[in-house]
């Protein structure tokens, strides 16, 4: 029965036969039933990943642990688990995950097919942290996959953008149960540019946020420890709310801007809290946007955001959300964003009842003059002449994808775009 769909910001909306399997067994009848499919979680992807009028298959009715190996500290789920779910399911096997971002309402197959990540200098994406996976292929067929069965699929399918199957379970590389200290605070950007070198070693994980019409960032570190459990305090007027009000404003009142964010010395306080890593890794984003994000090879990130910085300032554009700022070691996966290279990823904001492409104009030829690739579940123009470019595997991925799905069950327009022309 076909349904309005949207994504999380809205900006991609569809007319899907929307689908939600019970089991494996029903998702494997739908698949041998209908020619064009597409996946999708919590819809967080900008980018029109998941868009399609064909069938839409979602997995929330698919979640949890399949089962877990306590001595190597993996746990194997079912691929339509949310990452907010994840606490609940490894803390009773005393596991927790390695890195994560901020937002976690995504799937975790979506996380793993877009290649999404969180920060540290030594933590890959969660794609890279996939020790085995699951396929269900066009044809009805399931592939374990692994670095010793069908490896050149799981080399190949950690970041595949849905593009070769389904992945139905996954197994992840976890570390024992850990807790975290958050602190945060103001920093002069010129410190940033002093001394984030030698910082970026300091802390487990770490990352800023740079405002077009301040001279200070918000920073963020967060490091392992033993401390006793200090939760975020509960304000009524919390960092998101701050950031709708100041997004409204600056909508409607775009001069009111750099008045607006030369004020954070009166909103951001210093603040230390200690607490498990999962309760410590999400922030809630309720605030809508629509973003663009690129991933550049780590000794350019400064240089880049400098530039950014510079462009969209003298453009007077009326962005009240920062600049975010962050590190990610490189991986093996063939399109990841990180193969092959450490890397900066920098990350473009715009309030959704703006017009992002009005920021985006301006950003994405800097961004690709660093050698930038994109985020694939965020917005961008590049198309497979330039993206081949930047991926040396593209043509070997290609062959693989044309061999599991010759008859491009997979694909809609956005992936057409991206991989034939």
């Amino acid at each position: 029965m076909r349904q309005r769909w949207s994504n999380w910001s809205g900006g991609q909306q569809a007319h899907p036969d929307f689908l939600q399997p019970r089991n494996l067994d029903d998702l494997k009848k739908i698949v041998l039933k209908h020619d064009k499919i597409r996946m999708v979680g919590a819809g967080h992807s900008f980018s029109p990943l998941a868009k399609t009028d064909d069938v839409m298959i979602n997995l929330d009715h698919i979640q949890g642990v399949h089962n877990f190996d306590e001595r190597k500290n993996q746990c194997t789920l079912y691929a339509g688990t949310r990452l907010y779910k994840l606490g609940e399911c490894l803390a009773p096997i005393h596991q927790a995950l390695q890195n994560q971002g901020d937002i976690d309402h995504q799937s975790l197959a979506g996380v793993v097919a877009t290649g999404t990540h969180g920060t540290g200098v030594d933590l890959p994406c969660l794609s890279a942290l996939v020790a085995d996976f699951e396929l269900l292929t066009a044809q009805g067929d399931v592939l374990h996959c692994s670095p010793e069965q069908n490896a050149e699929i799981f080399e190949a399918g950690r970041v595949a953008l849905g593009s070769l199957g389904i992945m139905t379970k996954i197994t992840l590389q976890n570390r024992p149960r850990y807790k975290l200290k958050e602190h945060m605070r103001l920093c002069a950007l010129n410190d940033i540019y002093q001394y984030i070198d030698r910082w970026k070693h300091q802390h487990r994980h770490i990352e800023f946020w740079a405002f077009l019409h301040s001279d200070q960032v918000i920073l963020k570190t967060l490091d392992e420890s033993r401390g006793l459990t200090e939760p975020r305090p509960q304000h009524w007027l919390s960092e998101d709310r701050l950031l709708t009000f100041c997004s409204e404003m600056t909508r409607l009142f775009p001069a009111l801007n750099p008045y607006l964010q030369s004020l954070l010395g009166v909103f951001i306080k210093p603040s230390t809290h200690v607490d498990w890593s999962n309760q410590i890794f999400p922030t809630p984003r309720n605030t809508k946007f629509n973003e663009m994000e690129y991933q550049l090879p780590a000794e350019q990130g400064l240089a880049c955001l400098q530039e950014l910085l510079a462009v969209l300032k003298k453009q007077r554009v009326a962005m009240f959300f920062p600049i975010e700022f962050r590190y990610v070691k490189g991986d093996d996966i063939w399109l990841s964003p990180f193969y092959g290279r450490d890397s900066v990823s920098i990350s473009i904001h715009q309030f959704y009842k703006q017009d992002c492409q009005h920021v985006f104009k301006w950003v994405e030829p800097i961004l690709q003059k660093y050698q930038g690739r994109p985020h694939w579940g965020k917005l961008h123009t590049l198309q497979a002449n330039q993206l081949r470019e930047l991926y040396p595997k593209w043509d070997d991925f290609m062959q693989l994808r044309q061999r599991l799905d010759s008859e491009q069950k997979w694909m809609n327009p956005h992936l057409t775009e991206l991989f034939l022309h």
